[in-house]
C-alpha cells in the first residue's frame, strides 16, 4: 500500500516553495532577463541614455578576433581544469578509500583547500610563483628553468589551470569517496578471489559504478571552469599577457565594467549562457546514456 502525503489547505504547497521560487526569480530570471533587454541597447559613453540596436552588439561580438580567440581560450582552460582536477581527486579518493590507519586525518587534510576563497586560492598561487620571490620559482631557478608567467602566455595558463584545479579538487574528491564507500565491498572481493588485480577492478567494476558521480561531477565542474573560477584568473593573470587567459566570463568583465561597454558586455553574458545550457544539454543527452545507475 502506497503512502501518500497530503495537505488540507490547497495553498500550504504554494507556500513551502515560495522562497525557492523567490530566490530563483530574484538570483537568476531578473538578471537574465535584464541581460538579454541590455544586450539590444547601445548606451553612450556616460550612461545617461541607450539607443536601440537590435542585434548590432551580438554581431559586433562575432567579428571581433580578440572575443573569438576567447572561445579557443576557454575551450583549453575548462577542458584542463576538469579533467586535471576530476582525475587528480579520483586518484586521492582511490588511496584514501584504502587507507587504514589515521585515513580520517588524510581525509581532513584532503577537504581543507575546498573552504578557500577562489581569490584567497589565487593570491596563495601567485605569491609561490611570483617571478621576483616565489619560493616555487626560486626553485626553477635552481633547476636551471626562469619561470615568468606574467610575459609568458602558456606559463600564464599553466598556473591558472593549475591554481582553479586545485581549488576544485577536494570538492570532487569528497563525491568520490563516498562513490567509493557505496560500492559494495563482496563484489570487489568476489573479483579479487577471481585473480583479479587492483587495475583490473577499478577499470571494470569500480570505475563502471562510479559512473553516475563521475556524470554528476562532469556537469558540476564545467560550469566551476566556466563561471567560478573568475576570482583566480582576476587575482593571477587579470587575462593576461596578451589575453591569454582571457575566458569567456572575465571578458564579460572586462569589457563592460573595464571597458564600460555595457551592451557587448551584456551581449556576451547572453552567449556564454546559451553556450553552457547547451553543453549541459548535450552532456545529459549523449553522455548520460553511458551511465549506469
Amino acid at each position: 500500500m502506497e503512502n501518500r502525503v497530503t495537505f488540507n489547505n490547497r495553498w500550504l504547497p504554494f507556500l513551502l516553495i515560495a522562497p525557492q521560487l523567490l530566490v530563483t526569480l530574484v538570483f537568476f530570471f531578473w538578471p537574465a532577463g535584464q541581460a538579454v533587454w541590455q544586450s539590444m541597447y547601445l548606451p553612450d559613453p556616460f550612461g545617461l541614455s541607450s539607443e536601440y540596436v537590435g542585434a548590432e552588439n551580438f554581431w559586433f561580438l562575432f567579428e571581433d578576433p580578440y572575443y573569438r580567440a576567447s572561445f579557443a581560450t576557454t575551450a583549453i582552460f575548462s577542458s584542463l581544469v576538469t579533467l586535471s582536477s576530476m582525475s587528480v581527486a579520483l586518484f586521492l579518493a582511490v588511496m584514501a578509500d584504502r587507507v587504514i590507519k589515521g585515513s580520517g586525518a588524510y581525509r581532513t587534510l584532503l577537504i581543507w583547500p575546498y573552504a578557500v576563497a577562489p581569490a584567497i586560492a589565487g593570491v596563495l598561487w601567485l605569491f609561490m610563483f611570483n617571478p621576483s620571490i616565489g619560493v616555487a620559482t626560486y626553485w626553477l631557478k635552481v633547476l636551471g628553468y626562469d619561470w615568468n608567467h606574467v610575459l609568458n602566455g602558456t606559463e600564464a595558463m599553466g598556473l591558472v589551470v593549475a591554481a582553479a584545479s586545485w581549488k576544485q579538487i577536494s570538492y570532487n574528491f569528497l563525491f568520490f569517496l563516498a562513490g567509493l564507500q557505496a560500492i559494495p565491498k563482496s563484489v570487489i572481493e568476489a573479483a579479487a578471489i577471481d585473480g583479479a588485480s587492483f587495475a583490473k577492478r577499478f577499470w571494470t567494476i569500480v570505475f563502471p559504478l562510479l559512473s553516475p558521480t563521475t556524470f554528476f561531477l562532469l556537469v558540476v565542474n564545467i560550469v566551476y571552469a566556466f563561471f567560478e573560477t573568475f576570482a583566480v584568473i582576476h587575482t593571477i593573470t587579470a587575462g593576461g599577457p596578451r589575453q591569454d587567459t582571457t575566458i569567456l566570463v572575465y571578458k564579460v568583465f572586462a569589457d563592460g565594467f573595464v571597458g564600460q561597454d555595457l551592451g557587448s558586455s551584456a551581449a556576451q553574458s547572453v552567449v556564454l549562457l546559451f553556450i553552457v545550457g547547451l553543453l549541459t544539454i548535450v552532456q545529459f543527452k549523449f553522455i548520460e546514456r553511458r551511465v549506469h545507475y
